[in-house]
């Protein structure tokens, strides 16, 4: 008895002693297997961090009784990101995991991604192993894969465009009153109860008012008189003539026509005369319910001898009784017509009445004189004291919130805008101020549904959507957004998407004050290859932000560099 027992526990341990051997030849031999990453340094795009990782494993590694789980896993300071893992096992395990043969090897894949940390920024992509070989278990490996991630695209500039309502300020306003002065058949005088018509009195109220006012001048007078389409053309002629003179002196006292010098009344008036109105006489017709118009316009357009027209129509003799008493004593005229100019305010004297009197211009003018204030301060106070004082003009506010946007009060401009919005819902352009309130405010998702509906207010709208797609890693989108505007941004997106050399004459038109213009011009030169740029781009952006240094020194784009020793003297 004694005898089988000593035999069964040599039996145990040798059991155990195989079993840990092998998990110790695993280990051994853990650093024969091989891997590769896609990409080869992680990059971030659009928030998450892309992988692909392909592992090879060697012929008579994989312990037939084993198995093994493999785990990714991205290590920063201050976290642990375990990525999604697989198992395999040996070929006398009994389990549902892939099978790795013993003689022949075999292969793995992994693939994931993970949302992005900017801690994340420096870090290592490992795999992990750990086998299993019944009840003993042992940490295979745990091998770096890659360095880090690139957050090229996190150099965005969130600096969406808000977009002003535009003005409708006219310095010169232009105004005209017509009236029209009736005779009787064939007389050319001018009759006193024409005088008292509502039209000719306006017509002198205007012309009194334009004569008071000091800014407004005369810019034209047209008489225009007729005759009607009946009578002898010769006599029409005359009469036409005599109606013409005859309105003009009427006229020539209403203006003050002596006050006038002869050379300025030669370029002001415009006198004419029509013998026979039969274009007046046809659209007169036209628009009356004379039983027989048909037939009067088919005689209009089958003759065009006045004799025989008039001829032909007086032949219609119950029709021409109508015409006679109707349409041709309106036909008897002369039409006068004035056009002034009102002159507004020089600009110098709309910035003074803004500032110190706003309640002396008018809606047009305040629009105007924000538009022309260059201090930002100044400018909301214009806008503001246009809310004020006209209270349902949603361009006032659109436009307060526009400039406390600029000053970056974004409370007070998001309240004026939403006044905006209340007052005209769903205009292009205070919608594109809404969704640059919410992207500065961080809310992608709100700014990129504004910025949807708001593409009637402009390209400032492209630029915004530019912005939003190179953030969710639409480069090639973001490009075609930025098609009308050269910035920063516009070259980062085309860096983005690969085009480096359209990126490099980009960032080379763009404004140069800012320092990260030379920052992305380094990154770009790096990407390109081109060594002494990327020194010298990067020289003076930390010349111009020593914070710079700390961002290059880490800045995966610039890996090639990391041991050049002008690179670690720039960014020491």
């Amino acid at each position: 008895m004694k005898r089988i027992n000593y035999l069964a526990s040599f039996l145990f341990a040798a059991l155990i002693l195989s079993s840990c051997g092998g998990l110790d030849k695993m280990k051994e031999e853990a650093s024969n297997l091989q891997y590769s990453v896609t990409p080869k340094v992680l990059e971030m795009h659009g928030g998450t961090v892309k992988y692909e990782i392909k592992g090879d494993i060697p012929a008579e590694w994989f312990n037939k009784k084993a198995i093994v789980e493999f785990t990714p896993a991205y290590k920063y300071e201050g976290g642990d990101e375990v990525l999604e893992s697989k198992t395999y096992q040996g070929e006398s395990v009994e389990a549902n995991n892939m099978v790795i043969g013993f003689e022949t090897g075999g292969s793995m894949e992994f693939a994931g991604e993970f949302e992005y940390q900017e801690a994340m920024r420096t870090g290592e992509l490992e795999m992990r192993a750990v086998a299993t070989i019944k009840d003993d278990q042992l940490a295979m490996l745990s091998v770096k894969l890659a360095d880090g991630v690139i957050s090229t695209p996190l150099l965005v500039m969130v600096d969406p465009m808000p977009v002003a309502a535009k003005d409708n300020f006219q310095r010169v306003i232009s105004e005209e009153k017509e009236a029209d002065i009736h005779y009787l058949i064939q007389r050319s005088e001018v009759r006193k109860s024409e005088l008292s018509a509502e039209d000719i009195k306006a017509l002198e109220d205007f012309v009194k008012m334009a004569n008071e006012a000091e800014n407004e001048e005369f810019k034209g007078v047209e008489i225009s008189a007729y005759a009607s389409p009946d009578g002898p053309e010769k006599l029409n002629e005359r009469l036409s003539d005599q109606r013409k003179k005859s309105a003009d002196k009427y006229l020539a006292k209403v203006i003050g026509k002596a006050k006038v010098s002869k050379e300025d009344a030669e370029t002001l008036y415009n006198l004419k005369s029509t013998a026979e109105d039969w274009d007046g006489f046809k659209t007169l017709v036209e628009g009356s319910s004379i039983e027989d118009k048909d037939l009067i316009l088919r005689v209009l357009s089958m003759y065009s001898d006045p004799v025989v027209r008039e001829k032909e129509i007086k032949n219609i003799a119950a029709t021409y009784e109508v015409l006679a008493d109707d349409i041709l004593p309106q036909l008897r005229r002369s039409e006068i017509k004035v056009k002034v100019d009102k002159i507004g305010y020089a600009d110098s004297t709309i910035m003074d009445f803004a500032v110190n009197n706003p309640d002396t211009l008018n809606i047009e003018e305040l629009l105007y004189a924000g538009k022309m204030a260059e201090d930002l301060n100044t400018k909301a106070a214009i806008y503001k004291a246009a809310t004020e004082k006209y209270e349902g003009c949603f361009r006032a506010f659109n436009n307060l919130g526009y400039t406390n946007i600029l000053l970056g009060n974004l409370t007070d401009a998001k309240a004026s805008l939403e006044k905006a919005n209340e007052l005209k819902e769903g205009d292009a352009i205070v919608t594109n101020n809404l969704g640059v309130i919410a992207l500065l405010e961080g809310d992608k998702e709100t700014a990129k549904t504004h910025f949807l509906n708001a593409t009637d207010a402009g390209n400032a709208v492209d630029y915004n959507l530019g912005i939003i797609n190179i953030m969710e890693g639409e480069y090639e989108a973001a490009v075609n957004y930025f098609q009308s505007h050269k910035s920063f941004n516009t070259a980062l997106a085309m860096l983005l998407a690969g085009k480096n050399d359209s990126a490099n004459k980009t960032i080379d038109v763009v404004e140069k004050e800012h320092p990260m213009n030379y920052y992305l011009k380094a990154v770009i030169n790096a990407r390109i290859g081109d060594e002494a740029a990327v020194m010298n781009n990067l020289k003076t952006a930390v010349e111009k932000d020593a914070d710079l240094k700390g961002m290059a020194k880490t800045d995966l784009e610039f890996r090639n560099y990391f041991e050049n020793e002008t690179f670690k003297t720039i960014v020491e």
